[in-house]
């Protein structure tokens, strides 16, 4: 056993212990939607979450911003992020604040990033910096890359060259000209210091180069690529110059629409297209807008959004991964944080068994990310941990996934009575959510249900208690949507998918199978993710952590 960072629950005077397990099912991207067409979870055929509405005690959570410690509240929430915070039952920095962190403490610089400097310089190659130039802190910081560039200049790199994204949706708008200003004055300290060519050399707007999300517009993400990487763009001599000149050109322009440019020298040639040998990081640390970017960087051959044309041998490493189911970029500067005191070590140092399980594509959530970004168990001896290999087709070919064998596990796992708490995760809702398909997306959500229909009677046989929820919203939210909430339809006519996570709250079901009486407490009304682990303790029948945040329950 290891040695633990935690002493053992306590046992409870108030709570008693269930007659049978206490088992815990996650299903992924099952968000409680508005209930219209596209509404993959409304318009599924679900009998067992029908009947346990009815019959469980229940409420919804949220699953997104601050409440799961991403930076604001128009933050999606995702798997990662979600699994974390379940397991943590408090909430933690993510993002923006990971990054600050990182930076503090130095770790940021060890590792990923002392191998792309290193290698930058033994090349003699160029580093590049693509990201959005603001002080929003919504999606990028200029004190981030403020950072990187004195690390990168101090370590011996003498070519430094930056694609800039405007702003103007995170901080007043029009500002450009403030923020070039800001980073024009320190590319020419780190000039006068070291010598090197530290320049600006391409750019545009938020909404028209680069940071496209969800794949509504891959032109846009295009664009910036012909910018960025290859210098085919409207030329000027400065940043400054091209924001004046689209200013004039089109008066009242906003930031976020200014057309991409490139800088150009004398002869009109672009100062610094990528090239073999170069690094590239992207400073974004908010993943929706950095996703198709890295694709664009990362993927090989089978990448079909748009004509990289001759695509340059370029080393890329991301802010932070962007989307740990895809592993996208497989390269990235800061690591989520490792919490201690997650409710499977508490359990384990209180000698209780568990059980976890979940295909591969969710499998890392409920083990790594569950356990506060940790791959060791905290007890051999105690804790059991199943891999259901996933299929290797595409998930709208295959919507049910292995919906049908993580419910075989489970109910396995429940029928032997070696465990006191067992979890799973379904994956269906969010993989399968994630290819737009909202025929696919039901049957996936009609899976999980069926899944959930045999773990609920094996858990009622075993005199147990019963607790489902999920991690974030997807599959009920199938359609880009106005303010209003009315979906978005194309030039055609046709709606506009949705492929990414949904700002909906999740729903939470309690079934108590023993003769224990509780009820859901009153208020809490800001309740999310984090409130979870300590209702599952007490559940147990143990006293939650004074760390953790509030249980859900109230007890007669």
């Amino acid at each position: 056993m290891t040695n633990f960072s935690i002493e053992a629950l306590e046992r409870s005077d108030r709570f008693q212990p269930p007659g049978g397990p206490v088992v815990f099912v996650i299903m992924d991207g099952v968000g409680v939607g508005c209930g219209d067409e596209f509404d993959a979870v409304a318009n599924a055929r679900t009998p067992t979450l029908d009947r346990l509405r009815g019959a469980a005690h229940y409420r919804e959570l949220i699953a997104h911003g601050t409440r799961v410690g991403l930076p604001g509240d128009g933050d999606m929430g995702n798997s990662e992020v979600g699994h974390n915070i379940l397991g943590a039952g408090r909430v933690f920095d993510q993002g923006a604040k990971c990054v600050d962190s990182a930076i503090e403490s130095g770790s940021i610089w060890d590792g990923t990033w002392r191998a792309l400097v290193d290698g930058v310089v033994d090349r003699g190659r160029a580093l590049h910096f693509v990201g959005l130039l603001s002080d929003g802190n919504v999606h990028a910081s200029m004190q981030h890359l403020h950072a990187m560039l004195s690390q990168a200049t101090a370590a011996g790199v003498r070519r430094i060259y930056l694609h800039c994204l405007l702003d103007g949706r995170d901080v007043p708008d029009p500002s450009a000209e403030v923020y070039i200003e800001q980073l024009e004055t320190w590319l020419a300290d780190f000039r006068s210091r070291y010598g090197g060519d530290f320049r600006i050399a391409s750019g545009g707007g938020r909404m028209t180069t680069t940071m496209d999300r969800y794949g509504a517009d891959w032109g846009m993400v295009e664009r910036g690529w012909a910018a960025h990487v290859h210098g085919d763009a409207a030329g000027f001599a400065s940043a400054l110059e091209a924001v004046m000149h689209f200013r004039a050109e089109t008066p009242g322009v906003s930031d976020q629409f200014l057309p991409a440019f490139v800088i150009v020298d004398e002869a009109g040639a672009p100062i610094a297209p990528m090239v073999d040998g170069d690094a590239v990081v992207l400073y974004n640390f908010r993943g929706d807008r950095a996703l198709e970017l890295s694709r664009a960087f990362v993927e090989d051959d089978d990448f079909v959004a748009f004509d990289r044309g001759a695509r340059p041998e370029v080393e890329f490493v991301g802010m932070v991964q962007y989307d740990g189911d895809t592993v996208m970029p497989p390269k990235f500067l800061v690591s989520p944080e490792t919490v201690t005191g997650t409710i499977s070590e508490y359990l384990a140092c209180s000698g209780l068994r568990q059980f976890a399980c979940s295909e591969t594509q969710k499998f890392g959530h409920v083990t790594f990310f569950w356990n506060g970004n940790r791959s060791a168990k905290f007890s051999d001896g105690l804790e059991d941990y199943l891999e259901i290999p996933s299929d290797r087709v595409p998930f709208e070919q295959r919507p049910w996934m292995k919906a049908a064998e993580t419910a075989d596990a489970m109910v396995e796992a429940i029928e032997s009575g070696n465990y006191q708490f067992l979890r799973c995760n379904f994956a269906g809702g969010d993989m399968v959510g994630h290819t737009g398909s909202v025929t696919a997306v039901r049957m996936s959500v009609e899976a999980v249900d069926l899944g959930l229909e045999r773990i609920h009677a094996a858990v009622e046989k075993a005199g147990g208690v019963l607790v489902v929820t999920a991690d974030h919203g997807n599959a009920d939210d199938m359609v880009e949507r106005h303010k209003d909430g009315s979906p978005k339809l194309r030039e055609s006519g046709t709606p506009q998918f949705r492929t990414s996570h949904s700002l909906n709250p999740v729903p939470f079901y309690i079934l108590d199978f023993s003769t224990r009486k509780l009820r859901l407490r009153a208020g809490l009304n800001d309740a999310g993710l984090a409130n979870v682990a300590p209702t599952l303790i007490e559940l147990l029948g143990y006293r939650k952590p004074q760390e953790y945040d509030a249980s859900l329950l109230d007890w007669d």
